[in-house]
């Protein structure tokens, strides 16, 4: 009787084969009983010996790839990776180019290759290695990886400590490779140095003298704080912040070069000191008048609020400088649904207040006049109108059409908003950056 060869793991020889990097498989997520259809990134070889897989969901984000096993993939359904002017090769097809290669005996379940008495010269086919690869050249993920090397791809820190906060990443950041192999990185939540145990987090702790961001305080209110940091004066704590930012932001690919950027981080007020909970950067002179470059909100203060009041408070240092203002594109997933919900929310407030005031009947107010009171773009103004359903053609023209059902949910909505940034609070100036000495 024919005995089918496995390589230790529970996968047969053959279907070993097949599962080969930029392969789709379904995959059947961990805790559930849902079956994605899923991307092979890499494979390497588990603690226990078994074959793990680092899997990219189709039509998922990134952040959600992870490590499984290969009792959660479903073998039958392999479909192989196609590179261009190719034609796709079935499971089949290769298993049988393998088969022709290679000759397997009745006895004992192995193959010619085996014996010292083969009856062929050519050379016996070669199972890869079991080891954690670069990116393949097919598959979903190769279309945009022009800024990504094979190591972006895969995610490098299982966990990180600040404060009294672990957190899991999302993505890739080029962390010291010593510090990658570790359970946990831990990091001071003052200055945001890495350092490799608790221990070493505790000694660090005595000689750190920061209890809040270097930098100037430019506001404020309660247990709200903003301080602004200069990516040149500052930086290592520049540098310390866009590795941690790496961690949740997959667009964002320099941390090295930190002097064109000033940093603005948010702080939450307490007994301790004053704690990070999220910041964003933007460019010293930016010639398309980008108001943000990246913005994040740290993961355990998220659904807090904090990611608006940033967004906000990016658009009040616009005001002052007399512009307008808007983010960087493209933005990521969770980054649109914040901008789009403070646009809406920006946009209504605007046109309400513009329809409580005492103005000529009907009243009467242009893109433009709502981009100067807003101090957003055009085009983020119209995308936002056109998003809510408000805009309309009307008799030759363009018509703003408020109802009173948006009106009520929207005075709700901002009824439920207890913190906002007060501009009366705000102690700055804008500087001209386009004089070098003031860099």
């Amino acid at each position: 009787m024919k005995s089918e060869l496995t390589n230790g793991t529970g996968i047969s020889n053959k279907v070993a084969l097949l599962l080969v990097e930029g392969a789709r498989v379904p995959v059947r997520k961990r805790n559930t009983d849902d079956w994605i259809e899923g991307e092979i990134v890499a494979k390497r070889s588990g603690e226990d010996g078994k074959q793990e897989f680092y899997i990219h969901y189709i039509d998922y984000n990134k952040r959600l790839d992870e490590w499984v096993c290969d009792d959660q993939l479903d073998v039958n359904k392999i479909k192989l990776p196609q590179t261009k002017n190719s034609r796709p090769v079935s499971p089949t097809a290769m298993l049988n180019k393998v088969n022709r290669k290679r000759k397997i005996e009745d006895t004992n379940g192995y193959s010619s290759s085996h014996s010292t008495n083969s009856d062929t010269d050519d050379p016996p086919p070669v199972v890869p290695p079991i080891v954690p690869a670069g990116p393949p050249s097919t598959g979903s993920l190769s279309q945009n990886q022009n800024t990504y090397d094979g190591l972006t791809r895969i995610k490098n820190v299982q966990s990180i400590e600040m404060g009294k906060a672990r957190m899991t990443p999302w993505y890739f950041s080029p962390y010291p490779q010593e510090l990658c192999s570790l359970p946990v990185i831990y990091i001071c939540e003052f200055c945001l140095k890495y350092l490799k145990s608790s221990n070493c987090l505790k000694r660090h702790k005595i000689k750190c003298k920061l209890f809040h961001p270097p930098g100037n305080e430019i506001y404020r209110k309660n247990n709200i704080s903003v301080f602004e940091i200069d990516g040149r004066k500052n930086k290592n704590y520049a540098q310390n912040l866009c590795l941690i930012a790496k961690l949740f932001l997959d667009h964002k690919t320099l941390y090295y070069d930190t002097d064109p950027f000033l940093f603005y981080v948010m702080t939450e007020y307490d007994q301790f000191g004053l704690h990070m909970v999220g910041y964003f950067s933007k460019e010293k002179e930016s010639s398309e008048d980008y108001n943000v470059a990246c913005i994040l909100t740290l993961p355990c203060h998220q659904k807090k609020g904090y990611g608006r009041l940033l967004i906000e408070f990016s658009y009040l240092l616009s005001q002052v400088e007399g512009k307008l203002g808007s983010p960087e594109k493209p933005l990521s997933d969770l980054g649109l649904l914040s901008y789009r919900s403070y646009w809406s929310n920006a946009v209504l407030e605007a046109l309400i207040q513009y329809l409580d005031s005492p103005t000529e009947s009907p009243p009467s107010l242009t893109i433009l006049e709502l981009c100067d009171r807003l101090c957003m773009k055009k085009e983020d103004v119209i995308s936002t109108l056109q998003h809510l359903n408000l805009i309309h053609y009307y008799k030759g023209q363009y018509v703003i059409c408020l109802s009173n059902e948006i009106i009520d949910q929207h005075r709700k909505s901002m009824f439920r908003r207890k913190v906002r940034i007060d501009e009366k609070y705000l102690q700055w100036q804008p500087k001209d950056w386009s004089k070098r000495g003031k860099w």
